[in-house]
């Protein structure tokens, strides 16, 4: 990824929308990157914490674009809808993963 990058990552659990905040290599282990969280349509903006430091394996999908800026970043239509697709799916696997821990506990 180089640095300006745009893609979507795990950060804490959450699928968010990430920007590189330097260039890396396909060996890095960890990712130094900026947060965004979804404010609109298409539109994301920084979040409450903007830096993170995530491991290489936690990146979803990487866009074929770059962005200068670090405030705020706009999606394609393509991008946003995958976005979306990735959001949901782990929405989903979480939502499973919590139904069969309760069936357990029954």
């Amino acid at each position: 990824m180089n640095h300006g990058t745009v893609a979507v990552a795990l950060v804490q659990h959450q699928v968010m929308i990430i920007q590189a905040c330097r260039s890396h290599t396909r060996r890095d282990r960890w990712v130094d990157v900026y947060t965004y969280v979804p404010f609109g349509d298409r539109l994301f903006l920084a979040s409450p914490v903007p830096y993170a430091r995530i491991a290489s394996s936690d990146v979803l999908a990487i866009f074929p674009f770059r962005t200068p800026t670090t405030d705020m970043i706009e999606l394609s239509e393509q991008a946003y809808r995958e976005f979306l697709g990735l959001s949901a799916k782990h929405q989903l696997k979480y939502e499973n993963m919590w139904r069969r821990w309760k069936a357990r506990r029954r």
